[in-house]
């Protein structure tokens, strides 16, 4: 006896596909006309809240079933950010990507984000988290408006993987690229920013990469753009200014630091960074600041981070708190 056929339509949507749209309704509510997803990529939506500027702001999860990516799941998620909206993008915990059965299966995912006129994005996620034996493929397209009134908070960060199994960059690869270009709709754009970082288990002379990490835990990158991010822009430009450089001095030794209190926010800062033995550099690229960041350990860099942005100040008064969350 044959089963009985199926009253729903049948998907259209490939496995692990998403959209999210982004709209603004009079007066001022936010309003999501698109919200879909198919495993292994899964999508949450809770209540839209008022920001500390009393403007609306929607949040979104990014999450797959099961926290990871197994070997050759892919997941391709596009969102449009619609004039004058916000959106804070989030995960509730570090992207495994575990183990694959063969170098030939990659898990891949890809992110192709449009920001609007006066829209505002904060992605602030969680790690990814690569573990012994993984491969990995990572492309974030973010396309912004010319006149450049579309704002961008990016963080993109790979941890070691798993230190209490006793795994430190066991994977075998991990590839991640970030760009930012004009929106056209004949092309794919000016190319704005360029940002790539590949992570292989061994180089050309047969190096680990254990051996080239310089006992470092986690990188990252944290992209700022922007109006809405002009005063975060320039707060960490004067912040790294106010850093010992790499050969000179370092007048933030431990004895220092203990016989000093830390009185004002830029004292804690770099604190923060001291205490998690951590390295970084910003840039002013065409109007971004891009920031590179090496850390001991992932807890480390998440405190030294933390309190950069909360001590600035913006991200909380744009998003809310709930945008530093991976940051707690």
């Amino acid at each position: 006896m044959s089963l009985p056929k199926s009253p729903f339509a049948p998907s259209s949507s490939l496995p692990g596909a998403g959209e999210i749209v982004l709209s603004l309704l009079p007066p001022g509510r936010q309003h999501l006309p698109t919200f879909s997803y198919q495993y292994p990529l899964k999508l949450i939506a809770p209540k839209p809240h008022t920001a500390q500027d009393d403007k609306h702001v929607t949040v979104a999860f990014l999450l797959t079933y099961g926290g990871g990516l197994v070997g050759g799941d892919q997941v391709n998620l596009k969102i449009e950010l619609q004039d004058a909206t916000r959106l804070c993008l989030l995960t509730q915990g570090s992207t495994k990507i575990f183990k694959s059965v063969e170098r030939s299966v990659v898990s891949k995912q890809t992110l192709d984000v449009k920001v609007g006129a006066g829209a505002a994005l904060s992605y602030l996620p969680d790690p990814t988290q690569p573990f012994a034996e993984s491969i990995y493929e990572q492309k974030q397209t973010f396309y912004v408006e010319p006149d450049g009134s579309s704002n961008l908070l990016v963080l993109d960060w790979v941890s070691e993987g798993r230190r209490a199994h006793g795994e430190s960059w066991n994977l075998w690869s991990w590839k991640g690229r970030n760009e930012v270009r004009e929106y056209d709709e004949l092309s794919k754009g000016r190319l704005l920013l360029r940002d790539a970082v590949m992570l292989h288990d061994k180089d050309i002379s047969g190096t680990t990469l254990v051996a080239n990490s310089n006992d470092m835990g986690a990188f990252g990158t944290l992209i700022v753009y922007g109006p809405m991010f002009k005063h975060l822009a320039e707060f960490i430009t004067q912040e790294l200014a106010a850093q010992p450089r790499i050969g000179a001095k370092n007048w933030s030794t431990d004895d220092a630091i203990s016989q000093s209190s830390p009185s004002t926010q830029a004292e804690l800062s770099r604190q923060a960074a001291h205490e998690a033995g951590l390295l970084w550099t910003a840039a002013k690229v065409r109007g971004f600041v891009l920031v590179k960041f090496g850390a001991k350990d992932l807890d480390g860099a998440r405190r030294w981070l933390g309190t950069l942005l909360k001590q600035e100040g913006s991200v909380e008064r744009v998003f809310g708190h709930q945008a530093l969350l991976c940051l707690r």
